[in-house]
């Protein structure tokens, strides 16, 4: 978004923008002995019909100024008039992040930008919708949310001729009016990000709970949801130091690619003896580089009074228990409730990848339906498409983990016969299995084919048991391939290690 810094909060409280830290802990995350404080203010485009004080609609890639009216072109005598929807979707925002819904005002954010015809934003300054909440991480850090309130988008200019899309050194500019007055909720995060990859999964995490409550379509490609960082650094017990805001950052990767260079740039000047000044930067994807884009700014440069042609908004605590009422699990319960049936960690790779696909419930089912859930978790994660499993039944998916951990087939059998069942939309893997002629060697049988592959591979095996662990896996490999496939890999494994111990 092309406003600039937003209303008061943690992350910029005073001028000279002056924090104290706290004593130093010793779980500090260091970069050459400097700790990284980190702030986000996430702009996110609400998924209503109209605009937030206007009938005209709100809808991406229409041709440009065809969503316009006398309201969001700031013409004399027109009157803005409150969206409900777009409260609402604010409140659910808010509960999702664990706010406190309060009444709330609305002022007048006075500046200048050819994208804003009013030459002021209608937003909320220091009595927003919602405060104090927070969001947890999937490994469990709770980063706090100082607010998240409503406020209307500018407009888009696109420049024209100069590099990398900018207004510096740019012919000629063209404006897009279909943005100005679309709703936006923006969330302020307090300074408790320490790593890039924090910011990562805060904007990940939130992202997931946009979707969750359908609150908007959280496209960063698209614009509807952009994020803004706030980067300092400072050495710990020391007060924190001078931050700087970095704009715009259109993907997750680049957020955190933003965050390590702004660190080592200002660990860079700080080591050199000089000052990190307060100023708003630009990433730069090319060059990999943020660049200055103007100095410090306050809350008082931008003029904040009420606006004069909106009461005050007071949610009734009828609505505000509604909204909570019809809130859907969100992501960060659905992935401790997939962890707890399937014991697997609730931040591990499958559970995240599953839970965001949305196919958690599928998993829960293949368990109803008398299915290994562990096994099924993962067949799902690894063989199923975003949007794969609705086709397959859970009865089909429960068959095959119970042949698998019967040791009825090997694990190697088994992702061919879950291969057949996802191609064709379901199918009975005792049936495939016996088609394929898939059948795991008994016991017996598969001792004396390790022992006859210890014999034929002795140089492997001669560095495995003088410690060489790396050559179990062309005694692995040996045994696969004369099993043609019918040995189970982890039973081969258990018997070498066994005999390298006897």
């Amino acid at each position: 978004m092309s406003t600039p810094t937003s209303a008061p909060s943690v992350l910029n409280p005073t001028p000279g923008n002056v924090y104290t830290a706290g004593p130093a802990t010793g779980n500090e995350i260091l970069i050459d002995g400097y700790e990284l404080v980190v702030g986000l203010e996430v702009h996110v485009e609400l998924a209503t019909a109209t605009k937030l004080f206007s009938a005209s609609a709100n809808h991406f890639g229409d041709e440009p100024n065809t969503n316009i009216d006398p309201v969001t072109l700031g013409l004399p005598g027109a009157l803005p008039v409150l969206n409900r929807q777009a409260v609402e979707l604010a409140m659910r925002i808010g509960t999702a992040l664990n706010c406190t819904i309060q009444p709330c005002v609305f002022h007048r954010k006075n500046y200048f930008y050819p994208d804003m015809p009013k030459a002021y934003q209608i937003s909320q300054y220091d009595q927003p919708l919602n405060v104090d909440g927070f969001l947890e991480l999937p490994g469990g850090k709770r980063i706090g949310v100082e607010r998240a309130h409503l406020e209307e988008d500018t407009g888009k200019s696109t420049h024209f001729g100069g590099a990398g899309g900018r207004i510096h050194g740019s012919t000629h500019s063209l404006i897009d009016f279909n943005r100005a007055g679309v709703p936006l909720v923006e969330i302020v995060s307090r300074p408790d990000i320490r790593t890039a990859e924090e910011a990562r999964e805060y904007v990940s995490e939130l992202r997931g709970i946009l979707l969750a409550v359908e609150a908007s379509d959280a496209k960063m490609e698209e614009g509807s949801m952009r994020c803004d960082a706030n980067v300092s650094v400072h050495k710990p017990g020391a007060p924190y130091g001078t931050r700087c805001e970095i704009k715009n950052v259109n993907s997750i990767r680049s957020l955190g690619k933003a965050i390590e260079y702004e660190a080592r740039r200002q660990i860079d000047m700080i080591e050199a003896g000089e000052a990190v000044r307060q100023e708003t930067r630009h990433w730069d994807e090319t060059d990999g580089r943020t660049h200055t884009l103007r100095t410090k700014e306050d809350a008082d440069d931008y003029r904040y009074f009420l606006e004069p042609d909106l009461v005050p908004l007071a949610p009734s605590a009828e609505w505000v228990q509604a909204v909570a009422d019809a809130m859907p699990v969100l992501p960060s319960a659905r992935r401790k409730r997939l962890a707890a049936a399937t014991g697997a960690p609730a931040d591990g790779e499958a559970i995240m990848v599953v839970v965001e696909r949305g196919q958690d419930d599928y998993v829960l089912a293949v368990g109803e339906a008398g299915g290994d859930i562990a096994r099924a978790l993962i067949y799902v994660k690894e063989a199923f498409a975003e949007d794969g499993a609705a086709a397959v039944p859970a009865a089909d998916v429960a068959a095959l983990t119970t042949l698998e951990t019967s040791g009825k087939v090997t694990a190697t059998q088994a992702k061919t016969i879950l291969a057949e069942i996802v191609a064709g939309g379901g199918g009975d893997a005792v049936a495939i299995a016996k088609a394929k002629g898939f059948e795991a060697m008994d016991t017996g049988a598969l001792e004396a084919m390790v022992d006859q592959v210890i014999a034929d591979n002795s140089a492997a095996w001669a560095k495995y048991v003088g410690g060489e662990d790396k050559a179990m896996g062309a005694l692995v490999g040996a045994a696969m391939k004369a099993s043609q496939g019918k040995a189970d890999g982890k039973l081969v494994t258990a018997l070498l290690q066994s005999k390298r111990t006897a």
